[in-house]
């Protein structure tokens, strides 16, 4: 739930002579301000679920190393692209608990915001470390077909089957956790991961029985190859859109921007934005044009408190302007 910070309220006068109220914190051009900010409704971050995540972490992160070094002794492409997946799974998991450590480093002097966005580069890192792990392996998948390497196939069938073993505990640790999002994305993550981990088993049983397909290892690490770049695109290009300010995925701007217009005594809205402040916070800031403030408090903090319990949108400063709002020099669509 989000909470507000009731302003001090004073008069200002201006070259005009006119009157205005200032709330919350001034933006030079003397009108009402609302400033809010608290919890997001959405947050992915690890909530009631702190031992999983840490058992989920230390035990996956053992074994990609396990699954690493497995793959390079059995010469096996399918295991080393199968540690890359369970890797990815890893840098997730740490990403969401890193989240939480990050937003509650308080503000600085020079950093106002705090360390928040750090879980935006965070993510944007993985993605791009993730393609080019992508591209390795795709190459070595391409040189593979043109010149076949015998696989050890019993190492590679043990450590997929301890794979499916672990991935599979830890699915179950988040099963009961269904509600939470976090946690139901950590228990898709790891069934999949399972899931992954046992079509290199059956891949590995099937050249120990035929003896002539070693063509299957090349071919099981490009579509596991394909399974983390379909999963790491869309963090791309969501890391990539939060970064540049972008609105985030699940924020409909034209919707946000209509309830406002909506809101009682406001005639026009402009100048409005919303970022991320991390990968879990969202913010905004708007212009309102409302000729008759009545209640101009209770009317900021109440739009404050639903538009952080309707749209996650937990960090909202509003401008109030008492008149027609042309005199405003960010009014223009096109000034930002």
């Amino acid at each position: 739930m989000a909470h507000d910070h009731s302003a001090h309220d004073h008069h200002d006068h201006d070259a005009h002579g006119h009157d205005h109220h200032d709330h919350g914190h001034g933006h030079g051009h003397g009108h009402g301000h609302g400033h809010n900010h608290g919890g997001h409704g959405h947050s992915h971050a690890p909530k009631d679920f702190g031992r999983a995540f840490a058992v989920g972490v230390v035990l996956n992160s053992a074994f990609v190393l396990i699954e690493a070094a497995t793959g390079i002794f059995s010469h096996s492409l399918a295991l080393l692209a199968d540690a890359g997946h369970n890797l990815s799974d890893v840098l997730s998991l740490l990403l969401a608990w890193g989240s939480v450590v990050l937003a509650k480093r308080a503000p600085s002097a020079q950093r106002t915001y705090g360390l928040r966005k750090g879980t935006i580069l965070a993510s944007l890192t993985n993605a791009v470390l993730l393609l080019v792990a992508v591209g390795v392996i795709a190459s070595e998948s391409v040189r593979r077909f043109m010149e076949p390497t015998q696989v050890a196939t019993l190492p590679v069938m043990i450590t997929a089957g301890i794979g499916v073993l672990i991935n599979g505990a830890t699915a179950m640790m988040f099963m009961r956790g269904h509600d939470d999002l976090n946690a139901r994305g950590a228990f898709l993550h790891m069934a999949t991961d399972a899931g992954i981990s046992l079509t290199v088993v059956v891949g590995a049983g099937l050249m120990t029985l035929t003896h002539g397909l070693g063509w299957l290892d090349p071919l099981l690490s490009l579509g596991i190859a394909a399974v983390i770049v379909i999963g790491t695109w869309g963090l791309l290009r969501d890391s990539v859109d939060l970064a540049l300010d972008a609105a985030p995925r699940g924020i409909d701007v034209p919707a946000v921007r209509a309830w406002l217009a909506d809101l009682e005594g406001v005639t026009d809205v402009h100048d409005l934005h919303i970022w991320a402040m991390s990968t879990t916070e969202t913010a905004l800031t708007a212009h309102l044009t409302r000729p008759t403030n009545v209640e101009p408090d209770a009317f900021l903090h109440t739009a404050c408190e639903k538009l952080a319990t309707r749209f996650g949108i937990v960090h909202c400063t509003l401008q109030v302007e008492t008149g027609d709002g042309a005199d405003c020099r960010l009014a223009p669509a096109e000034a930002v």
